[in-house]
């Protein structure tokens, strides 16, 4: 534990955040959620060049695309987090990420 709080003069333990050990697993998360938004982004805006014509089109599918990896990198990232999705609960985090990785 880091260090003692006084509450109301009650001494409390408060631990640090390297009593948690978090820091390895949001640098994975944050890194993880970057690259999947610009690559979805990318693959959005190379999608709308081929495909549409308007700028309404162009812009919603980069948004359908960030929107996209973003949600991947928040699935992603609640398996590394040891959180857990009911629905998805029997696949596992390689398989998903092997999967997402021959895409991109």
């Amino acid at each position: 534990m880091a260090e003692a709080a006084t509450d109301g003069g009650v001494k409390k333990a408060t631990p640090s955040l390297s009593d948690y050990n978090l820091d390895p697993k949001l640098d994975a998360c944050l890194d993880l959620s970057i690259r999947r938004f610009l690559y979805s982004s990318l693959a959005g805006a190379s999608a709308a060049v081929l495909f549409f014509r308007s700028r309404t089109t162009r812009w919603a599918s980069v948004a359908f695309g960030a929107g996209a990896g973003v949600g991947s990198a928040y699935t992603e990232c609640s398996y590394i987090l040891d959180g857990y999705l009911p629905k998805w609960s029997s696949y596992k985090v390689s398989a998903i990420s092997a999967f997402y990785m021959m895409i991109f």
